[in-house]
């Protein structure tokens, strides 16, 4: 799966979840995957909270095979910027 792949399945997600902050999600060469609101893009941008992690692990997150907190805790994604915008952004997704 692509970053344009997994952009397109968190737009209805996020679409009428009344998230109101920015996060994104960057993989590093595969890409980022910028959420502002209810808005989700592949563009690059700045943000409340950047999530860094690799494409695989992004996948399985997205697919509920990877918790984010166990994720986190592991070091398999880093976060920086506004932590609560984090935890809100993995009870939408998680």
């Amino acid at each position: 799966m692509g970053i344009q792949e997994i952009a397109d399945k968190l737009k209805p997600q996020v679409a009428n979840a009344g998230f109101d902050r920015s996060v994104k999600l960057d993989t590093g060469a595969d890409g980022v995957i910028l959420i502002d609101g209810a808005t989700v893009s592949t563009t690059d941008g700045p943000a409340d909270c950047t999530i860094r992690l690799s494409m695989d692990d992004l996948e399985s997150l997205i697919a509920g095979e990877l918790n984010p907190t166990m994720a986190f805790m592991q070091g398999k994604l880093k976060v920086e910027g506004d932590m609560s915008v984090a935890m809100a952004l993995s009870q939408l997704i998680g």
